[in-house]
């Protein structure tokens, strides 16, 4: 045991504590050990990266850290007011399981992350990750009432409340969301909960031209039907329309007949929930690099549409829009065709206020690619931000937008 495991042991149970290739992987029990395990970090100036299921580890910028903090300790649900549809649990526990938890009371998170039986509450706020039931449920940072973190130098800071009408503190919960751990160590969340959706139907339309399917989608946002969840998809011989609707049998019935009109002369099929794990089926795309689109929703057609044209280039794309703006696409080809298409596109989607974010890069592009892009005056604010948190630096350095 070196001196400075050994000083960690002290903190934290031994069996909790291994050491690799130069790196102390320590996996605190409580909010408490994690700050007592920052504050020694802070002395010894230790940069830290925190780890919950490692599905999301290669996001970002890379970072060889000193110290991994895994959160597989602070897992659990801590409290679960299922009158008031509030719940809270560590940052540790798996999506799947605070959703089997939730699902035992009807209740549930309304959100589709990706790889939710490894994947954990804590990562998947820092990362900001969710699908296409944002289009009726909102985000993360509409779902998230509360949060208890800690900062870089060991202090505690809990922000938020426990019932839905309590909005004090907001800020902080939002601030954390989509900091990919450079702001502060997440050690328990909670969240507003919905009921569970007893009644639903998806189905699917398809076409070779996404101009009829893009319009469809558009009628159904304007009509007042009941619909979960909607989103636009490339295909091999063209583009693919799901929608989800969530309500009552006769509601569903009738679901059904004015989708048909409305989508005449494309037939709707039914679909089962596999259709709705297409996004997470792009990470499993073998060596593609994998991007994060935000745009207005009326561009992601015209989005899909380019992306099934780059065939003609060598480029191969598999991308999935949600209905509120999140393109999710893996691109296979040329390493400098890639990396020159990645920076076509920031330029026309920044003219909106857009971005294109490199989720998982192939390791055969150019060193210098820059995953992140964004704008100069965004990144000086979140620059502050971090000096503000972390002035030494030592939460995931480098990780973030413009080396943050």
């Amino acid at each position: 045991m070196t001196t400075l495991t050994a000083l960690f042991a002290a903190i934290v149970a031994p069996e909790h504590i291994t050491e690799a290739a130069s790196i102390i992987t320590i996996a605190p029990a409580s909010t408490e050990e994690v700050s007592a395990v920052l504050r020694l970090c802070s002395e010894h100036k230790l940069t830290v990266t925190p780890c919950g299921g490692a599905t999301k580890q290669d996001w970002g910028n890379p970072v060889t850290p000193e110290i991994i903090l895994s959160t597989r300790n602070l897992a659990g649900i801590r409290e679960h007011i299922w009158q008031d549809l509030t719940a809270t649990v560590g940052a540790g526990t798996s999506w799947a399981e605070m959703r089997r938890h939730l699902a035992a009371h009807n209740q549930r998170v309304a959100l589709d992350p990706l790889f939710r039986t490894p994947a954990t509450v804590g990562g998947i706020i820092a990362v900001n990750d969710s699908g296409s039931l944002r289009h009726r449920y909102g985000s993360l940072r509409d779902l998230v009432i509360g949060m208890t973190v800690v900062l870089a130098d060991g202090t505690i800071a809990r922000s938020g409340g426990k019932v839905v009408k309590n909005v004090a503190g907001y800020d902080l919960p939002k601030l954390f969301t989509g900091s990919f751990g450079t702001l502060g160590i997440i050690t328990e969340v909670t969240f507003r909960l919905h009921p569970v959706q007893p009644h639903a139907e998806t189905w699917t339309l398809r076409s070779p031209d996404i101009a009829p399917l893009a319009a469809l989608q558009q009628q159904l946002l304007d009509a007042a039907m009941s619909i979960e969840s909607l989103q636009l998809r490339t295909e091999t011989t063209g583009f693919a329309l799901d929608v989800r609707f969530a309500s009552l049998p006769e509601v569903l019935r009738d679901h059904e007949l004015r989708l048909r009109e409305l989508a005449s002369p494309l037939t709707p099929t039914a679909s089962g929930k596999e259709v709705w794990q297409q996004r997470e089926n792009l990470f499993a795309i073998p060596h593609a690099t994998i991007l994060k689109i935000t745009a207005l929703p009326t561009q992601t057609a015209a989005l899909l549409h380019g992306f099934n044209a780059l065939a003609s280039t060598g480029i191969l794309a598999h991308a999935v829009a949600d209905a509120t703006g999140i393109v999710t696409v893996a691109l296979n080809g040329e390493p400098l065709s890639l990396f020159a298409l990645i920076a076509d596109l920031r330029s026309r989607l920044q003219k909106d206020g857009g971005m294109a974010v490199v989720l998982r890069a192939n390791s055969d592009l150019p060193a210098d690619l820059d995953r992140w892009g964004g704008s100069p005056t965004a990144i000086a604010v979140m620059r502050a931000v971090k000096q503000e948190f972390d002035p030494q630096r030592l939460l995931n350095p480098g990780k973030f937008v413009g080396g943050i």
